[in-house]
């Protein structure tokens, strides 16, 4: 059974309740209620995940890792107690298989500069999909301007389905790695991870999922996923900022090289040669976001005790509901509808720039994003400059839908 499958049957969620647990969602805008659709972009963050971060700052704050002292001991079980949250949350099979990066552009370009740089050689393939973020498409680029590696693209149709035949036919035996979106942030479109990793286990290629917008909304589980390499970041999914995960089958990581040099990532060091410490270390030089990694660590635990599933649930309804209003309203054309796809309703109105559209929204206090969405490509593909987007989170409700719907009049009115 598919997750989508099982989150139709989960219970529902007490969303006035969830709300309540975030403080900002309290806030006006100019004398009007916060209707917050921009998730996709940076989720807000509870109550649960600020407390969490401020009570290591006033009680138990000191480096991890190396201090003789009782605070150092407590900051250090706390930090790799997140660790193993992670690892808990996408079901790795081992902690040392997680890496605390800044976020999943780090992650990727780390897999990119280090298993990039040490396994594949000129002439190799990367295969990706024309609906990739700008961080799983550059960091491939710098590694083939420096090798010469090739890039292949792999369609997507008016909908932005994935064209699944096409992208099968661009795998050929010089296919080295497969980097996928696992949700599109432009379009939503949920790609078929678990078939095209089977499909690379048996022909020996490695993967990596950007899994940035997928882990918000989907039960995540990279064992059963059968990916090499599985990216995230916190500040999407209720954590703070600055603190990502990269996800590295043990036997990949210990096989590559250092990201960065510098203190915590070595075993020993002369001037005249270093030796690198053990897994997760070797990729975490220098001084980590330990606080970062404990409030996402507090946001794991938070969306875990809610339920996935009935998260997933919930949002599956808003998206429905949505889709279905944003239709009906004038002039609007939605873009990516594809057949599975979640939290995300990207728009463009006739005759009205987006960056427009979001200024109208903003000015009745609803947030939105307006652009490209790190995702030119996507629009050069759908010949569109820019799109504007709304996304859901856990705090999302029907009234904001509503609200959304009703602004979009106000920018009817103001436009013509």
């Amino acid at each position: 059974m598919t997750a989508l499958a099982v989150a139709a049957k989960a219970e529902p969620l007490d969303v006035a309740a969830i709300r309540a647990d975030f403080p900002i969602l309290g806030e006006k805008m100019d004398g009007k209620d916060l209707v917050f659709l921009d998730s996709a972009a940076s989720a807000q963050k509870p109550r649960q995940v600020l407390d969490a971060m401020r009570h290591v700052y006033e009680t138990s704050y000191a480096n991890v890792h190396r201090g003789a002292y009782r605070l150092s001991a407590l900051a250090t079980d706390a930090f790799e107690g997140a660790r193993e949250t992670v690892r808990a949350f996408v079901n790795a099979e081992r902690a040392e298989e997680i890496i605390f990066t800044r976020n999943a552009t780090e992650a990727i370009n780390l897999v990119a500069a280090t298993h990039g740089r040490a396994f594949l050689k000129e002439g190799d393939e990367v295969l990706l999909t024309h609906m990739e973020h700008h961080s799983n498409i550059v960091p491939w680029q710098l590694l083939r301007d420096a090798t010469g590696i090739v890039i292949k693209v792999a369609p997507i149709d008016d909908q932005g389905n994935l064209v699944m035949a096409d992208f099968n036919a661009l795998v050929t035996e010089r296919t080295r790695l497969i980097a996928v979106t696992h949700v599109s942030n432009a379009l939503g479109t949920i790609v078929p991870v678990h078939e095209i990793c089977q499909m690379a286990r048996e022909r020996g290629i490695v993967t990596l999922i950007d899994g940035s917008q997928g882990v918000p909304h989907l039960p995540v589980d990279v064992q059963d996923i059968g990916c090499d390499f599985y990216a995230f970041t916190g500040h999407k999914v209720y954590g703070p900022t600055g603190i990502g995960v990269l996800y590295g089958r043990a036997e990949r990581l210990d096989a590559m090289p250092p990201y960065q040099g510098g203190g915590e990532m070595i075993r020993t060091v002369t001037f005249e040669t270093s030796t690198y410490a053990a897994l997760p270390h070797k990729f975490e030089a220098g001084t980590p976001n330990i606080v970062g990694a404990i409030g996402l660590g507090a946001a794991l635990d938070y969306v875990s005790a809610i339920g996935r599933e009935r998260i997933a649930a919930n949002e599956a309804d808003l998206l429905a509901y949505g889709m279905d209003r944003l239709a009906q309203v004038p002039g609007l054309r939605l873009i990516g509808t594809a057949q599975r796809k979640l939290a995300v309703m990207s728009f463009v109105v006739d005759g009205v720039h987006p960056h427009d559209v979001g200024t109208v929204l903003d000015s009745e206090g609803i947030a939105i994003r307006a652009g490209h969405h790190c995702a030119q490509p996507v629009m050069d593909r759908l010949g569109l400059t820019a799109t504007a987007r709304a996304s859901l989170g856990i705090y999302s409700t029907r009234d904001d839908i509503d609200a959304l719907v009703d602004g979009l009049g106000k920018v009817r009115e103001v436009f013509g």
